[in-house]
């Protein structure tokens, strides 16, 4: 299918004419103006024969005055041609297979640099146990579509719906903790996955939300954006992150530091899933993982959906050549217009 991406563009197609008729004065009509007042009266007794012998009928315009002015006029066309980006649409239809929609929401907070696990008696950042635990989540969720979201101070679209989990697994790996800042929003990152989720299908709307539960940035209270993903129908699974540990460790400036606001409210987490008709668990259980995939597979999945997309390819070169073609003609016809000779 053809088209132009920029068809407004034809507008320009009469500017030469509009300037040639908004501008009347020619040179050799300001010439004939400037002798206006410069004529004589002749006194001849035979008016007859001399309007005879000196006709005011203009002469026709010579070949080679119609070949400059068509030259110039393919050079315009096929310079707004070009500029109105003409392209040729290929269909491409690509069929998606039945699964779920789960967007991840995850806490990339400062407080995500606390040493408050352990493994093989080493301790470890929640952000490391966080990329252990949905990593391997991931990789079992073949045929769904996988998105991410990050959230610290603000929230971000890591990566959108896809059935490519390696990308969203890659992606996983390279977040750090305070790369969207200091604070934790935790109520905006509720929205957000609420948002992307909305337009899918009923019944396979999952966010999969994993944080320590201690909103400190945003401007959606958690509980406020639950009744919102409630009413949205999204069921939010969540994975509490943390200990409630009085004293917890973490890394600053190189420094291992002793903190007491670093401690997970589970409550909030709780209430939370219980809202929109998810479940609660804690990123240590081993269990958690398969619990939220049986919970998964109970829901209804999104049918196999058929979508076409139309490939552009750029034509814009051929009005272009003709263009360059039109002003190299012109350079054979020099003298095709007609030259004011002034004394």
């Amino acid at each position: 299918m053809f088209e132009f991406h920029w068809p407004w563009a034809a507008v320009l197609l009469p500017l030469p004419l509009l300037l040639r008729y908004a501008w009347p004065l020619r040179p050799d009509q300001a010439d004939e103006e400037q002798l206006e007042g410069q004529r004589q009266t002749l006194l001849h007794p035979r008016l007859d024969a001399l309007q005879a012998a000196y006709p005011n009928r203009r002469p026709r315009l010579a070949i080679g005055g119609w070949v400059h002015r068509s030259l110039l006029a393919l050079l315009w066309i096929g310079l707004v041609a070009a500029l109105m980006r003409p392209q040729w649409l290929t269909p491409y239809t690509e069929i998606s297979s039945p699964g779920y929609d789960l967007m991840l929401a995850v806490d990339a907070s400062h407080s995500m640099d606390a040493l408050d696990f352990t493994v093989q008696g080493r301790q470890v950042t929640r952000m490391q146990v966080v990329k252990g635990v949905m990593g391997r989540f991931i990789e079992q969720r073949e045929g769904d579509r996988i998105g991410l979201i990050i959230f610290g101070s603000q929230s971000f679209v890591l990566s959108p719906l896809t059935l490519d989990r390696h990308a969203v697994q890659q992606l996983l790996d390279g977040v750090v903790a305070s790369i969207a800042g200091q604070g934790t929003a935790l109520g905006d990152a509720i929205a957000l996955g609420v948002k992307k989720l909305r337009e899918r299908p009923p019944q396979s709307r999952v966010l999969i939300l994993i944080a320590d539960g201690d909103n400190s940035a945003g401007g959606f209270a958690p509980i406020e954006a639950a009744r919102l993903a409630r009413v949205a129908g999204v069921r939010i699974y969540v994975i509490g992150v943390g200990s409630t540990q009085e004293q917890i460790p973490i890394t600053e400036d190189g420094v291992i530091k002793y903190r007491d606001d670093l401690t997970m409210n589970e409550a909030t987490l709780e209430e939370i899933a219980t809202l929109t008709g998810g479940a609660y668990f804690r990123a240590t259980d081993t269990r958690a993982l398969e619990e939220i995939s049986t919970r998964v597979g109970q829901l209804e999945k999104t049918e196999a959906q058929a979508r076409t997309a139309f490939i552009a390819a750029p034509l814009f070169r051929w009005p272009l050549g003709l263009a360059l073609a039109a002003l190299l003609a012109l350079g054979l016809f020099p003298e095709g217009r007609k030259r004011f000779v002034r004394v």
